[in-house]
């Protein structure tokens, strides 16, 4: 039997090849943060309709968003695609995390850095960048940051982005110095 993807799933992997078109030349860092949550935050069409296919995809009758746990159903995640040539080389990963205190995820480095789309699933809902902590819009830590992902105020989705594919949970520690441009 073949393989079917949901297809609010292939939206959501139309729409960010769309997006990665218009960031793909882009570094994450700080400067990009700051342009992501000027021109693409909400209100725009890509951040509006990836939060909607975010959420649709959390219900119940879909179940295709962070699936995986990670620490039972508040931390959990799910690759959504691979980096390919269709992607620009970036894959697609969603990460549920959900706590009204502050909660760590696992510590992790950037290797090419990350580009965040914060979907919040509760309207209080805040999750902490390298720039400190984020609502609804993006962060985007720069190539070699690393860092622990972490929630308070209730439930989020970080929809995240990797160029290559590029994430490392072995090769740094906390208190690393961080690069020299975060």
């Amino acid at each position: 039997m073949a393989h079917t993807i949901h297809p609010n799933k292939q939206k959501l992997i139309d729409r960010a090849r769309e997006f990665f078109a218009e960031v793909e030349d882009l570094t994450p860092g700080k400067e990009l943060e700051e342009r992501l949550n000027r021109d693409y935050g909400p209100g725009n069409p890509y951040y509006d309709e990836f939060c909607a296919l975010i959420r649709q995809g959390l219900a119940n009758e879909e179940g295709w968003v962070a699936t995986d746990e990670i620490d039972g159903l508040k931390y959990r995640r799910t690759r959504i695609c691979t980096p390919t040539e269709l992607n620009r080389y970036f894959s697609i990963t969603t990460v549920y995390m959900e706590s009204e205190e502050v909660y760590r995820g696992q510590y992790h480095l950037h290797p090419y850095g990350e580009i965040n789309c914060v979907v919040q699933v509760d309207d209080t809902a805040e999750l902490r960048g390298m720039s400190g902590w984020q609502g609804a819009g993006w962060t985007s830590p720069g190539p070699g940051t690393h860092h622990y992902p972490e929630v308070r105020g209730g439930a989020l989705v970080a929809l995240f982005f990797l160029p290559a594919g590029r994430i490392s949970y072995k090769r740094a520690q906390p208190g690393d110095a961080q690069p020299v441009a975060i």
